[in-house]
């Protein structure tokens, strides 16, 4: 009897000292998210089994329409953008008026999961594991915005709050041009004050992504003259355009690969008497004989940087080794357009320290910053110049993301849902020390 006192007041002593940091309304939004796991997870289910793959566009408005619906009821301004001009389906864009400082939630819709893959339905495998294309990346970073306004609506905390929420519909495969692409999350990031991204990182939620790389693309065409092999390195014939390929790519190499949180990967190469790249499918043909000095080549390729200045000095190195010609050769690198990189300044990381201590008040341990190679490209990029904020990996945990392995943990939905929506009232009732833009 003694004992069985003792661990009663023990087990109240501890959950007093978890909770002494948590306001009473922040353990309303706790609350709030426990009472609506179960239907937090039959709307992933529902729209797992939608799908959504980035060129199936009644797929995607689909799901957009879904999510307008809980987001509609939920008091927030709706509507969906068509993204005809842009060669996709669409965004949904909701907006929430209040007071104060304006947080931009970012989700997408689509998934890289054609009406062609085997990989269409939802299935809970245990109660640590659930899988179906999109359970991780993103639909369930979609359903953690869902459950986490659903939370602030029932502990009384929404009505008071500022919130834009853009859901892309082609984050996996972009429509062109990109600047009318990401027009509607550029012009929400601009109203913005903080930015919050609810991808799935690495998969793990003791992780934040603080900084993300970019991802553009070049291509390099080489001409050369053709000719006898008999003939190479002549004066009038020179080293032909499969050699000064090979120079300006290994060029490439010697002067950029020792830069930190840099890559720049030569993808396809083609080269002969005659070349024939299928752009779109960045691929293509090439004719040649061992014994004729190849006239073409071209080589595409990816830039993944961590600052708009680390990419800009990366473009003007590759221009310059482009330059240096072997002889009877010429080349030219062209640059595309493609996602901005996040770079990780002090706003981002205040912003992680924020979530960190979120995290630790609930009881969910510490969040430490993902290594930027570990995070690929994301839509939160584009509103890196805008805000003095952001972060991503709001999402569920998950592992095997743009497979058929794709599984996340439904125990971490009401996690991260706990943890961004007491994240974002304290944000809002808080000064921040950093300055704003606006």
């Amino acid at each position: 009897m003694y004992q069985g006192r003792m661990i009663t007041v023990l087990f109240v002593v501890l959950t007093f000292s978890l909770y002494a940091q948590v306001s009473k309304t922040e353990k309303r939004i706790v609350s709030a998210v426990d009472a609506h796991h179960e239907d937090a997870l039959k709307l992933l289910e529902e729209v797992v089994n939608i799908n959504s793959g980035s060129m199936n566009f009644d797929g995607v408005k689909k799901v957009g329409m879904v999510f307008k619906a809980k987001l509609d009821a939920l008091g927030f301004t709706t509507k969906w953008v068509d993204g005809k001009s842009w060669g996709r389906s669409g965004h949904l864009v909701a907006e929430h008026k209040g007071k104060g400082k304006t947080l931009l939630l970012i989700g997408h819709l689509d998934t890289v999961f054609e009406l062609a893959s085997p990989f269409q339905q939802f299935k809970m495998i245990n109660d640590s594991t659930m899988s179906g294309p999109g359970v991780g990346d993103m639909k369930g970073g979609d359903v953690v915005i869902i459950q986490a306004m659903q939370a602030l609506k029932d502990a009384g905390a929404l009505k008071d709050m500022n919130i834009i929420i853009v859901m892309t519909g082609d984050e996996e495969l972009s429509g062109r041009p990109l600047n009318l692409a990401r027009k509607d999350l550029i012009e929400a990031a601009k109203a913005a004050d903080i930015a919050l991204g609810f991808e799935d990182g690495d998969g793990n939620p003791k992780t934040g992504v603080v900084a993300r790389r970019s991802s553009s693309g070049w291509e390099l065409k080489v001409e050369g003259v053709p000719a006898h092999s008999s003939q190479v390195f002549t004066k009038d014939i020179g080293a032909g355009a499969i050699y000064e390929a090979a120079r300006i790519i290994n060029g490439f190499y010697e002067a950029l690969s020792n830069e930190e949180n840099l890559t720049f990967n030569p993808g396809m190469i083609l080269g002969g008497t005659t070349v024939d790249h299928d752009k779109e499918m960045d691929g293509g043909s090439a004719y040649g004989k061992s014994n004729i000095v190849a006239k073409h080549t071209v080589v595409t390729g990816d830039i993944r940087a961590i600052s708009p200045e680390q990419l800009k000095k990366t473009q003007e190195v590759m221009r310059e080794v482009v330059s240096k010609h072997r002889p009877q050769t010429k080349a030219e690198i062209s640059f595309g357009e493609g996602y901005p990189p996040l770079a990780p300044v002090e706003g981002n990381y205040e912003l992680l320290s924020y979530f960190n201590k979120v995290s630790n008040d609930l009881g969910f341990g510490n969040v430490t910053a993902v290594n930027p190679r570990d995070a690929g490209a994301a839509d939160i990029s584009f509103t890196a110049p805008y805000v003095e904020m952001a972060m991503d990996g709001f999402g569920p945990g998950s592992a095997g993301g743009h497979t058929v392995n794709e599984t996340a943990d439904p125990r971490s939905i009401a996690i991260q849902a706990k943890r961004t929506a007491v994240l974002m009232y304290r944000l809002t009732q808080e000064k921040l020390s950093t300055g704003q833009r606006k």
